[in-house]
Parts: structure tokens; sequence; C-alpha cells
């Protein structure tokens, strides 16, 4: 473990020395593509980085931290756009922080922004909603601290239950996989948004929204689940698309295929992190998870344009569908590769030897 840390320190050195001159090129040269090209080293040096880890914790945030979070902005940040290039002003710790951190600052709509409203063309990605005063999505971007404490208990109670896995119906396992990590990765993401919000004295988007009371699968990925990925994908990959085609087969069409592009290039990012934690040659089960569902909410989306005003399933059969949905294709084509990996029994394995290991330094500490 001592071994593993080291790696862990140098590795992240190597993180904040690279972004410290992204952020300075950023302040040097226009955007464009003289300053991708001089960025694009440290875009490759992320996808290398993650190699020297072995631990499923650091690997999993190393890799999800800089090859997907932080390389997307930093492409973004080449050619102007994204979060990075909303404040010429930034400071280089806001740069840093917003770069690899799991965040999305909140943006306050001005009472006359308030009257804008997008279009069902403009972002199928994202369920269509009434603008909401700032006051209103404050409330919202944290949950209560009883909130987490309860998924935090559960979370506890499903890693205690895996010691008792031989006496579980297989099912009931892979369900408790399913929970297992959406509280971990909810809880995690919570961690470092609170982190932010004390070093950077800003308000933050939410980052999971309660993905089991989804309506349908577009309020699902769109609203619901992981929306830091969702708010840099779209930039990234479903806008540029939608544009670029937009002229070839019109804007539902046009649409249509950025949805399809976005999910793949998720599926592939997740292949990706996943080939990082178990060294293994991919199967490419998680991209057909990922495909498949893209083909499903370009279904969905099409459907409700044709049908719109006419008729309109109840969300209290649209949502468990939906939901139901995600959990048996997860079952058929995610899980396998987390299992495959030995992911959860790894991580359950990290926290006893990470355990021992702070007892023991506290141990020394106090001899000494």
């Amino acid at each position: 473990m001592e071994v593993e840390i080291k790696n862990f320190i140098k590795v992240w050195l190597s993180v904040f020395a690279s972004l410290s001159y992204c952020y300075f090129i950023g302040r040097i040269l226009p955007k464009g593509k003289i300053r991708f090209l001089t960025i694009l080293p440290i875009i490759c040096l992320f996808v290398i980085l993650p190699l020297s880890l072995k631990s499923v914790h650091f690997v999993g945030i190393t890799a999800f931290f800089i090859v997907w979070l932080a390389n997307f902005k930093l492409l973004l940040f080449s050619f102007g756009q994204g979060p990075l290039s909303t404040n010429p002003s930034i400071s280089l710790l806001h740069f840093i922080s917003l770069t690899i951190l799991p965040i999305k600052i909140q943006q306050h709509p001005s009472h006359q922004n308030l009257k804008i409203k997008e279009t069902p063309s403009q972002s199928p990605l994202k369920p269509q909603n009434k603008p909401t005063p700032s006051h209103q999505i404050t409330s919202k971007s944290t949950k209560s601290p009883l909130n987490y404490a309860v998924k935090g208990l559960l979370l506890a109670s499903i890693i205690g239950a895996s010691n008792y896995s031989q006496h579980i119906h297989p099912s009931i396992i892979l369900l408790l996989y399913c929970f297992h990590l959406y509280f971990a990765l909810e809880i995690i993401f919570a961690m470092f948004a609170t982190f932010a919000r004390a070093v950077l004295g800003v308000e933050l988007e939410p980052q999971f929204n309660e993905p089991y009371l989804a309506t349908s699968l577009q309020d699902f990925w769109g609203r619901r689940w992981n929306l830091v990925v969702s708010s840099i994908l779209r930039p990234a990959v479903y806008e540029p698309i939608r544009d670029f085609t937009t002229q070839i087969f019109g804007r539902t069409g046009a649409a249509l295929l950025g949805i399809l592009c976005t999910f793949g290039v998720s599926g592939l990012m997740h292949e990706l992190i996943f080939y990082y934690l178990g060294i293994e040659e991919p199967t490419w089960e998680i991209t057909g998870f990922f495909l498949l569902h893209g083909v499903c909410l370009a279904v969905e989306v099409a459907l409700k344009k044709a049908f719109a005003g006419k008729y309109q399933v109840p969300k209290a059969v649209s949502g468990p569908l939906a939901v139901g949905f995600v959990l048996v294709t997860g079952y058929w084509l995610f899980l396998p590769q987390l299992l495959r990996c030995h992911t959860i029994s790894r991580e359950i394995e990290e926290y006893a030897r990470m355990k021992e290991y702070v007892t023991h330094m506290g141990g020394g500490l106090r001899s000494g």
C-alpha cells in the first residue's frame, strides 16, 4: 500500500504540473490549432499515467478525472469552449479544480434569461424544463447531509453483506452491485464537490439527481445520472456532430445521430477505464450497453416528437420501465465486465487494507 500511495502522489504531481503548463499556454496562445497542438502532448500523457497505478480506487479516480474529464475539457479549452474558457481571468487554482474535479460551477441566470427556452430539437439529451430562478437552483444543488448519511449507511451495509455472498441469491448480489456502484460514485463525487465549494467558494450544479426516480431514458441520462459527464459530452460530442450534420440529415436526423455518437463515445471511454482497472482485452460489452441505450433513447426522442400533444405514457408506467430497462441491460452487458475485473471484491479488500495501513501509521505515530 505504501508503494502504491507513493506512485499515486507522483502521478498527481505530474498532473498538477501538466495543468499548470496548460493554464499558462492558454494565457499566451489564442484558441485554435496551435493551442491544441501544444496541449496535445499533455492529453497523451494523461492517457498513459493511470497505467502506473494498480489500486482500484486510485486507478478509477485517476482515470476518470484525467483521461475523461480533464482530456475532454482540455480539448474544448484548446478551441475556446467548455467550462475552462467561460472566464478568461480564471485563477490557476480554479483552472486545475475545474479541469480534474467532477464539478460544474452553477450559473445563476438573470431574469431576462429566464424567458429563454431550449427546444427539443436543440438538445434531446437534455429534458425540457421551465427555467428556474437562481435561488431555487441553489437549493437543489446541495442535498441534505441526511441524504448522504443514509446512502453511506446503505453502502456500508452492502459492503458488509458481501461477506455473506455465498448465502445470497446471485440475482440479489448483482442488484446489490448496482446500488454499490451508484452509492459509491455519488458519495465520492459529493466529497470532491464539498472540497471544491470550500476551496473555491462557488455554488455547484448537482452531480446526481436520484436516478431511480427517472421517468424515461431521456430523463435518466439527461437529467439524473452523472450530470457532470453529460455536461461535458454535450459540447464535446453531441453539439458538434449535430451542427455539422444538420444540412445533411436535417435537424431531427442530426440530433438523433448526435445522440448515437455521444453514447458511442461514452461506451469507448468506459471500455478504456475498465481496461485500466483490469488490464484485460476489452470484450466491447460495455460499448454495446451504451450503443443500445443510445438507439433506444433516439427512438424515444423520435416518438415523443411524433406524438407530441397526442399521447403520453403515464410517468407511473414509463418510470419503472425506464429504470427496469437500465437494470436489466446492466445485468446483461455492464456488470459482467465489472465482475470480470473483480472490481467490487478488490475494492472491498482495499477498504480493509487501507484501514490496516491507517491503523499501523497511527500506532507508529503514538509510539514515536
